[in-house]
């Protein structure tokens, strides 16, 4: 679900292969399945080895932990996450580099990072040594330091072993003599059997992509450290932190947005789409807009780990480190600004585009409008926001759209919310009509581009179904 804002670049910077050289020229970068299949078995022989290594005492439940962080792993290399453009990867190795360089305790410690394509603004050790920083938080940031300090902060939940301690604690707590004589006396019960279960392990569920707010402030702590010793700037540590707090908010209109794309002559925009008592499944529960609890964000409790990182990067900021990052000012950019750039620049029409291969449809859609308030002549945005309509008409059409959106739900901020509302209160006629009359004005002005085109073809031939 998309609940970030996206900035905006004024002027467009290449890097690399990753080029746009105006507004509608994107196309992704193709993924290299080969290099994917490699990279997955390699990974994959080392999880067997560790498996053979696991402790004897409840090697059960071990086994079973780690073929759960093994199964996230492999999601992500099946399907397609992780980004193989070269140009990319050599720029986040030469990020990653320079953090090894200055910090001898990291020349011997087999991790890799990579980008993943996810819209998500998060980045995380995901086990095997593997950290990934995803686009959509890369595109966020304001620059190098703060790219630093994320890749600083996941090294240190690798080196510290925070899974892995997580594991070790899970496994102790459900093997616990305490809780072995809850079970039993569950077991031995004769009502109630379900709830009281319930209420023994509340709480006591483990997921190996959450770290508990103590392992946070751990990596922080050491990812400051880690970075002191760089010629980063370590106040990028604090922006960074900062960016984080507020990056679940979103205040994108999106219903000024519908009623400006969807709103044609030929076909008004109505009033009744936007209704939440309407719809083809018959309406939807009232949804409760309202804060974002803390424990339930991207990134929860960054105001109380600034406060604890600030003393740190200033008192050593004034001169007390060892290193160039420790120094007043340091240093914003390291490797490339232009390329940082760029690489932005690129991911915010990545992310729209993987949304939509993995039939993330509304995901995609909410990206798309979301970017296209901004560049509202951009052809691919155009041809793509007109491909997504032609694909919820089918899916409609084929009794499969709840395959391809979300449905609303009070976890969804109220923009979002809006626009799965939409798209439930939409009939057939309705969707093949407003796709129709929002790509015709474009006609023949983008027909240069091939996803125009066939997106422009496909709505005529839906238009007279």
């Amino acid at each position: 679900m998309p609940v970030r804002p996206i900035a905006i670049l004024l002027a467009l910077l290449c890097c690399g292969s990753a080029v746009l050289a105006q507004p509608g020229d994107f196309s992704p970068v193709k993924e290299d399945s080969i290099l994917l299949a490699r990279l997955l078995a390699n990974y994959q022989a080392q999880y067997k080895q560790e498996l053979g290594q696991l402790p004897k005492l409840n090697k059960k439940d071990w086994q079973e932990l780690y073929a759960d962080r093994w199964k996230n792993i492999k999601e992500k290399f099946d399907g397609l996450e992780i980004y193989t453009d070269p140009e990319a990867q050599s720029y986040l190795d030469a990020l990653a580099g320079e953090i090894v360089k200055a910090n001898p305790v990291l020349k011997d410690q087999p991790f890799h990072c990579y980008f993943s394509r996810s819209y998500i603004p998060n980045a995380e050790y995901i086990g095997e040594g593997i950290i990934l920083v995803n686009m959509g938080l890369f595109e966020r940031l304001h620059d190098e330091s703060e790219a630093a300090f994320i890749l600083c902060h996941e090294i240190a939940h690798y080196i510290l072993r925070h899974q892995e301690n997580s594991m070790a604690g899970y496994v102790a707590t459900i093997n616990s003599e305490e809780m072995q004589a809850g079970l039993r006396k569950i077991r031995d019960a004769e009502y109630h059997k379900r709830v009281e279960l319930e209420r023994l392990t509340k709480g006591l569920t483990f997921d190996s992509r959450r770290h508990s707010r103590d392992h946070e402030a751990q990596a922080d702590s050491m990812g400051v450290e880690l970075m002191l010793h760089t010629p980063f700037a370590a106040q990028g540590a604090l922006t960074t932190l900062s960016l984080l707090d507020g990056i679940d908010k979103n205040d994108f209109d999106m219903g000024a947005s519908l009623r400006q794309n969807f709103d044609a002559k030929e076909y008004p925009f109505q009033k009744k789409w936007l209704n939440r008592e309407t719809g083809l499944l018959g309406g939807h529960a009232q949804v409760q807009e309202e804060e974002i609890s803390d424990s339930v964000k991207t990134h929860p409790s960054c105001k109380a780990r600034m406060e604890l990182l600030r003393p740190v990067v200033q008192g050593r900021g004034g001169g007390g480190g060892t290193g160039p990052g420790a120094q007043q000012g340091g240093r914003r950019y390291v490797i490339d600004s232009v390329k940082f750039a760029g690489l932005q620049e690129r991911f915010r029409y990545e992310t729209i585009e993987y949304a939509y291969a993995n039939e993330e449809y509304t995901e995609s859609l909410f990206l798309s409008l979301q970017l296209l308030q901004s560049r509202p002549f951009d052809a691919y945005l155009i041809a793509h926001t007109g491909r997504l309509l032609n694909g919820l008409y089918q899916a409609q059409k084929g009794h499969r759209l709840s395959k391809v959106v979300d449905l609303p739900s009070p976890e969804y901020p109220a923009n979002y919310n809006l626009l799965l509302q939409f798209v439930q209160n939409l009939y057939l006629e309705d969707i093949a009509a407003i796709n129709y009359y929002f790509l015709s004005p474009w006609y023949p002005r983008l027909d240069g581009s091939i996803v125009f085109k066939s997106a422009y073809a496909e709505s005529i031939r839906i238009s007279k179904d």
